[in-house]
């Protein structure tokens, strides 16, 4: 046996019987996989760990509260040995070699007859990774593979593309605030494998760089008929390469129900039938602050943060935000798109009893490397942001926690795109 690798294999282990011997930290680990493969466990051990013992009161094994005997492992398929008991874990070795049981032995691997390859999942796939050299096992190198693997098929960095049919749908991925390392790991494989992206200008743009070159990118903020039927341009560029067959990403901004009129979109695809999936993603109105220094909730400072668009003005009859009632909450006032109108958010604050000498951050274009923070008031606001020229997109941040974060200058840098 020592002379030759192992011979990888799937084992469907669902309704058979599986025996564990020892209740401690190694069944710990590996009994989720085994209790996921749907095994008939049989945990044999006078001891478990408090996890262990938690999967034996919800039903997902069996515990027998003994020490090992002869004729445990009868009737067994796989048997995992991991007991702190060198003599009986030899006596079970033996006993599995008898009833020809594949069994894998957590003190002695070159005495067993199976190992348990380094696992990892990524969308319907299990990766397995397990060494070919018999001497000189290596258990970290192989996790290190399967590790570098299941994050490259997880983030897109590495690319399997489906070659049997796919459903065609829409996917609406958040994609963060900017840095295109905050995008999640579900939303860059999507991005990974799509065949159109109609992205956002405020998207990761970066991300849009990596595409393959069959990839058709589409930028929302060109697609014709003008601003105001732009959205439903938009809804029909998505239908409509949907209905080609083709998979197609919707890269937003932030988070696409986040002042992203994800919700329309959705509603559009699915009055035509089409599939849609939606990632969640990092919002600016917490991300952006956060990478300037600065919490939204603060001990003993803020125990509330609130977050409005400022697209249009509190005198405005559009407006839908309560601005009296916002002026006397004393927790944190986020505002998205509202450089333009801070000046007059500030004043209708003011008015209604916000102290003037409240802090005011302004964070623009958060996490980039093009990310800069410009403090004031309440009472000053206004005028800062025509004088140091703040242009969208911009986060700002109302209230104490302000002051509490920390300096400009010492608040953590934005990552630069690798």
């Amino acid at each position: 046996m020592a002379e030759h690798p192992a011979y990888p294999v799937g084992l469907r282990l669902a309704g058979r019987r599986v025996v564990v011997l020892g209740g401690g930290q190694v069944a710990q680990r590996r009994l989720p996989a085994l209790i996921a493969a749907g095994g008939a466990i049989v945990l044999i051990s006078p001891e478990a760990t408090p996890s262990v013992e938690a999967m034996a009161d919800a039903g997902e094994i069996t515990w027998e509260r003994r020490r090992y005997t002869e004729g445990d492992l009868t009737d067994a398929w796989y048997a995992l040995i991991a007991t702190g008991d060198g003599e009986a874990n030899e006596r079970a070795s033996a006993e599995a070699e008898r009833h020809r049981v594949w069994c894998v032995r957590s003190d002695d691997a070159d005495r067993a007859t199976a190992w348990t390859p380094a696992t990892g999942h990524s969308e319907g796939v299990t990766i397995a990774v397990l060494t070919t050299e018999v001497k000189g096992r290596d258990p970290r190198h192989t996790a290190a593979i399967r590790d570098a693997v299941v994050e490259g098929l997880r983030d897109g960095t590495l690319v399997a593309r489906h070659h049997r049919t796919r459903t065609p749908g829409v996917a609406l991925v958040g994609g963060g605030p900017g840095d295109p390392d905050l995008i999640t790991v579900r939303g860059r494989r999507l991005l990974a494998e799509a065949d159109v992206v109609i992205a956002d200008r405020l998207g990761p743009r970066d991300l849009l760089a990596e595409l393959p070159p069959h990839v058709e990118v589409i930028d929302a903020a060109k697609i014709p008929y003008g601003r105001f039927m732009a959205q439903e341009a938009i809804n029909n560029a998505l239908i409509e390469h949907a209905k080609q067959g083709k998979s197609v990403v919707r890269l937003k901004g932030g988070d696409p129900y986040v002042f992203g009129r994800g919700m329309e979109e959705l509603h559009a695809l699915a009055e035509a039938g089409i599939a849609c999936t939606v990632v969640p993603g990092i919002s600016s109105s917490v991300s952006v602050p956060g990478a300037a220094g600065i919490p939204v909730t603060h001990r003993g400072v803020a125990h509330e943060f609130t977050v409005v668009s400022g697209h249009v003005a509190p005198d405005d009859e559009r407006s839908l935000v309560d601005w009296p009632s916002l002026a006397k909450l004393t927790g944190t006032l986020v505002v998205l798109m509202g450089v333009d109108k801070i000046g007059r958010i500030a004043e209708t604050l003011v008015a209604h009893g916000r102290s003037p000498d409240t802090p005011v951050a302004l964070v623009q274009e958060g996490t980039t490397a093009a990310q800069r923070r410009v403090d004031a008031t309440l009472a000053t606001v206004g005028e800062t942001v025509r004088a140091e020229e703040v242009r969208p997109p911009a986060v700002i941040v109302i209230g104490e926690v302000v002051n509490v974060g920390l300096p400009a200058a010492q608040a953590p840098k934005p990552s630069q795109p690798s």
